[in-house]
C-alpha cells in the first residue's frame, strides 16, 4: 500500500460520500448554514434598515418581515445549491414546500422579539428617545429574533426539509 492510498483511505473513512450524517460532514454543514446565514443577515439587515428608514417609518414590523422574507429566498437558494447540495428530497416540489413552511415559521419567531419589543413593552412611545427605540428595534429583531430563528431553521431544515436522500443501491463510490 503506497503512502497515496493511506492517505486516500483515511479520506475515505472520514468523509463518507453515501452518509452525510457523519460529524464532519454535519459540521461542514453548519459551517456553510452559518456563512450563507451571515450573508442572509447582512441582506436583512440592509434591506430592513432601508425600508424602516424610508418607505415604512411608522412599521417597523413590517420592514423586517419583507426583509427577512427576501433574504430568505437568497438562504433557500444558497442552502440549496452548497450546505445541502448532497441532501434533500427527490420531490423538489414538497422540499420547496417544506422550506417555505421552514421558513414561515422562522419569520414569524425573528418578529415576535420586535412585535413584543414595540407593542408589548410600548417601546414605541414616548418618553422613550428614537435613539432607545432604535437600539431597541435592533437588539429585539436583528439579533434576538435572528439568534431565536436561526436555532429553529437549522433544526427544520436539517431534519425536514433536507434529509439524506435514500438510495436503492450503494453508491458509485461505494463499489
Amino acid at each position: 500500500m503506497t503512502q497515496q492510498d493511506a492517505g486516500d483511505e483515511d479520506r475515505a473513512v472520514e468523509h463518507p460520500v453515501s452518509h452525510g450524517s457523519t460529524s464532519t460532514s454535519r459540521g461542514r454543514r453548519q459551517m456553510r448554514f452559518l456563512a450563507v446565514g451571515g450573508l442572509c443577515y447582512v441582506i436583512t439587515i440592509g434591506l430592513n434598515f432601508l425600508l424602516k428608514w424610508t418607505v415604512l417609518q411608522e412599521k417597523p414590523t413590517t420592514a423586517l418581515l419583507i426583509a427577512t422574507t427576501i433574504a430568505s429566498i437568497v438562504s433557500y437558494s444558497l442552502n440549496k445549491r452548497w450546505t445541502f447540495s448532497s441532501r434533500g428530497s427527490n420531490h423538489p416540489g414538497v422540499e420547496a414546500f417544506l422550506f417555505a413552511v421552514v421558513t414561515g415559521i422562522g419569520i414569524a419567531i425573528n418578529s415576535v422579539p420586535l412585535y413584543v419589543s414595540r407593542y408589548v413593552l410600548g417601546f414605541e412611545h414616548p418618553p422613550y428617545s428614537l435613539l432607545f427605540q432604535e437600539v431597541a428595534d435592533f437588539v429585539s429583531g436583528p439579533i434576538l429574533g435572528t439568534a431565536l430563528a436561526m436555532v429553529f431553521r437549522w433544526v427544520a431544515m436539517d431534519l425536514i426539509v433536507f434529509v439524506e436522500r435514500k438510495t436503492d443501491g450503494p453508491s458509485p463510490e461505494e463499489d
